[in-house]
């Protein structure tokens, strides 16, 4: 019996879910090994033969389970991509498996309580860096073409090629650049960029759009030196008192993003996300209100939002009585689909310049940009995809947004107009990526392994 979608009968998929189960031993024993790599791209923080140990375990282990013309492609930024392909049956599909092997630095050791490099059970999640952010995904592909080379023999029922990005943590573009040069080394009909995941464990979440993103940094400037407080403070325009005032102005009193020219009103319609749970999640301390005059959703994927990244301002400790002659803001706007990176940019950047008090001296410097994105919502293989999400955790997947930026998705959607792009994977908030404790739930590399074996084993 078939599934209104195209799901395989039923006893393929009970022959699929008794097979990833079976591998999930060695799906940890995968991932404690690619977690003691200490894959930061990143010479000053760790040496990069970590990174290269990494991409040839990687290289390795796909080409151990049929894909072939594997190689190390060395990309732009230095960094080296694992591509692999396997061979595409006539008239099927073929499928992309999208992965990162590198990693955020640890941020704080101590924080840590276990560690950093040793994958450590504990409460039944499996920590250590990387073990979600990528790593977890790259055993979830691992453990999804097992379990069907188990149930369907050595060939796969369509083509696929794997890449697997070495630099993805440091946004340095590495694949980014590489991808223009390469459009057939990596053409398929259907992309699963596999560096996202549920809204919550045992969801089946699409990542349907990615907020872009604009960064700028602002120098504010209003004397030519550091004067007494004591002798010239009060008609002596501050500089920090300045700069204070010019960021106020971007959020209301309800905490809303205001930057003049840009709409803050959006409403999301895809699944809601509760304030009791984005408390926990977010780890909002007791009394503390949440912000915006929308929804959680809203808020976090459908309207703008302005950070405030870092400031230049004397620390309390060794401060002395002085006006400050000169700071330094730098600022992220993240920004929903529908809102053009260089419109945002400009609108930013007017907003900055119109409302700085007391005629101070104002240079914006333009860091970085990111356009957002939005994935297929519907095609056969998103169709299939959700059917084999259902089956694998009985239920029917819903989507969500995500705040941060993948500018590869906008690369490869450039580049191949006529694929279905979907982001999916082991990635949901208990996992902390990019924190201290980073952890990933065994049961998520489970479900989705399944769900990616019965998509490749339906899809046509």
């Amino acid at each position: 019996m078939t599934t209104t979608a195209g799901v395989q009968e039923d006893s393929k998929v009970a022959a699929l879910r008794a097979a990833v189960k079976e591998l999930m031993p060695r799906a940890k024993s995968d991932l404690a090994q690619l977690v003691s790599f200490k894959s930061v791209y990143d010479a000053r923080q760790f040496p990069i033969e970590e990174c290269e140990k990494t991409a040839q375990w990687v290289a390795e282990a796909f080409e151990a389970e049929g894909l072939t013309e594997v190689a190390l492609h060395k990309t732009p930024d230095g960094s080296n991509a694992v591509v692999a392909r396997s061979k595409t049956p006539a008239g099927k599909p073929t499928v992309m498996l999208y992965c990162h092997y590198d990693v955020q630095p640890p941020l704080d050791d101590a924080a840590w309580k276990t560690p950093v490099w040793q994958l450590t059970e504990k409460d039944g999640r499996w920590y250590g860096r990387g073990a979600a952010d990528c790593k977890g995904n790259i055993v979830m592909h691992l453990t999804a073409l097992r379990a069907l080379r188990k149930v369907y023999g050595d060939d796969f029922p369509v083509g696929l090629v794997l890449v697997s990005e070495g630099s993805e943590e440091q946004g340095t573009g590495g694949l980014e650049e590489f991808v223009p040069g390469n459009v057939d080394l990596l053409r398929a009909d259907t992309l699963l960029i596999c560096d996202c995941g549920n809204f919550a464990v045992g969801v089946p979440t699409f990542t349907q759009t990615l907020r872009g993103n604009v960064n700028v940094v602002v120098t504010v400037e209003t004397l030519s030196g550091p004067m007494h407080s004591g002798m010239f403070g009060g008609p002596a325009p501050d500089a920090l008192a300045a700069m204070i005032r010019l960021l106020g102005t971007l959020r209301d009193e309800h905490g809303n993003t205001t930057v003049d020219g840009l709409r803050n009103d959006q409403v999301w319609d895809g699944h809601e996300y509760s304030a009791d749970q984005f408390r926990e999640d977010a780890g909002v301390l007791d009394g503390v209100d949440l912000v915006g005059g929308g929804k959680v959703a809203d808020m976090l994927w459908a309207r703008p939002a302005l950070t405030v990244l870092g400031m230049d301002v004397p620390a309390v400790v060794g401060s002395s009585a002085a006006i400050q002659p000169k700071t330094r803001a730098r600022l992220n706007l993240r920004i929903p689909p529908g809102i053009k990176p260089d419109d945002a940019l400009k609108a930013l950047t007017a907003h900055l310049k119109s409302h700085t008090p007391w005629n101070a001296k104002v240079t914006i410097e333009t860091e970085a940009t990111g356009s957002p994105f939005v994935g297929s919502t519907d095609g056969p293989a998103r169709n299939a995809m959700a059917a084999a999400m259902e089956a694998a955790y009985g239920r029917p997947a819903t989507t969500e947004g995500q705040g941060g930026s993948i500018p590869l998705c906008n690369v490869f959607a450039d580049h191949y107009p006529n694929s279905e792009i979907m982001l999916m994977g082991v990635e949901e908030p208990k996992c902390l990526i990019h924190a201290p404790n980073e952890s990933v739930d065994p049961t998520e590399i489970e479900n989705m392994a399944l769900a990616e074996a019965l998509f490749l084993a339906s899809y046509r």
